[in-house]
């Protein structure tokens, strides 16, 4: 069962991934940047909730200018906050 959960910060160079339960997976992608980097983002998102075992959640990326590991890092917090640990490398 997921859980409503978040990691990160709106400080500069960071981001805020906040997860809640839901049918299937949805990305609500902003920042200053977010159509340049979308699709990179939607990659990182499809990726990580595959490692976490997530088939659905909707999942809110408020970008403040992170770098690609942070935005990793943060998806993966917030599942394993959310009740779904990572499963494999």
């Amino acid at each position: 069962m997921l859980n409503t959960a978040s990691a990160g910060t709106l400080e500069s160079s960071d981001c805020l991934v906040t997860v809640s339960p839901a049918e299937k997976l949805t990305l609500e992608y902003k920042g200053a940047n977010s159509e340049v980097f979308a699709e990179r983002t939607r990659r990182l998102v499809e990726s990580a909730a595959k490692r976490c075992g997530v088939n659905g959640a909707e999942i809110l990326i408020q970008d403040q200018g992170a770098l690609e590991i942070t935005i990793k890092a943060r998806l993966e917090t917030a599942f394993l906050r959310a009740g779904k640990g990572v499963t494999k490398e």
